[in-house]
């Protein structure tokens, strides 16, 4: 039986069993019409807060999207993918200065240096991934939105997102449909992203490309070498909408500085 580390990295290794399932992540974009209990909601909401939090100064919120009209607005400024409007649960996880701004002004502080947007994206992104572990011990499937971010001003007018409030990405949270089964990617090897003591660039990618041809094959997927396919996703025409953005984050306060 083929492990989860084999399917990453394309060979075998003893994997300390209590690690074992962080292996199995994957994108899971079906799901059945099984709902989530209050109890477990709650719960997933906890893990996120329970995150590591710089400084403890928690510059991140979340706006539960519930189905209906809201998520149907939601997902048509994300590109209508399917995950937005099928997952029982999804959550807009949000950059926040709006909070501790307003507690500053008595102090005639400001958070409108870019450090404090550096440090509320990593605050939402540690809250979601701290999520999305819990969730998958409990048994449910995940996938982030990064098209939350495709029209800023119409998000905010939706989400009713006040200044100093950006929306960084979104996150589906559901049971999987075992009838549509998601598969687990490989990536890099770990030998071409972790270093000791000093930065390698000569590493390069490795084997990825050759380990990625045959995942694309396997799931029928046309997409080339995957450093083509990258380095495509890199010019500015992918970028659609997102290119203005930080104009967007000058408009809203986020960023001045």
């Amino acid at each position: 039986m083929t492990s989860d580390f084999e399917r990453r990295y394309g060979t075998t290794a003893d994997v300390d069993s209590a690690v074992a399932p962080f292996l199995s992540h994957r994108s899971v974009r079906r799901y059945t019409d099984q709902t989530i209990a209050p109890e477990l909601e709650l719960s997933l909401m906890a893990a996120a807060q329970s995150a590591s939090t710089s400084s403890n100064l928690q510059l991140w919120s979340a706006v539960k999207v519930t189905r209906g009209e809201a998520r149907d607005r939601v997902n048509a400024l994300c590109g209508n993918q399917r995950q937005v409007q099928s997952a029982p649960l999804f959550f807009a996880f949000l950059a926040d200065h709006h909070r501790l701004g307003r507690l500053a002004e008595e102090t005639g502080a400001n958070l409108d240096h870019s450090e404090f947007f550096t440090m509320a994206c990593i605050d939402a992104a540690l809250a979601a991934e701290r999520m999305v572990c819990a969730a998958e011990a409990a048994g449910l499937g995940a996938c982030y939105i990064g098209g939350l971010r495709n029209h800023p001003a119409q998000m905010k007018e939706v989400l009713n997102l006040p200044d100093g409030v950006f929306g960084v990405f979104g996150l589906c949270l559901g049971y999987p449909d075992p009838a549509h089964p998601a598969a687990v990617k490989p990536r890099i090897s770990p030998d071409c992203v972790f270093f000791t003591d000093a930065y390698d660039s000569e590493k390069g990618i490795g084997d990825y490309d050759e380990r990625m041809a045959a995942f694309y094959a396997e799931q029928s997927m046309n997409a080339g070498r995957w450093s083509e396919h990258s380095a495509k996703r890199l010019g500015t025409d992918a970028l659609g909408s997102r290119i203005t953005q930080l104009d967007d984050l000058h408009a809203i306060g986020m960023i001045r500085r």
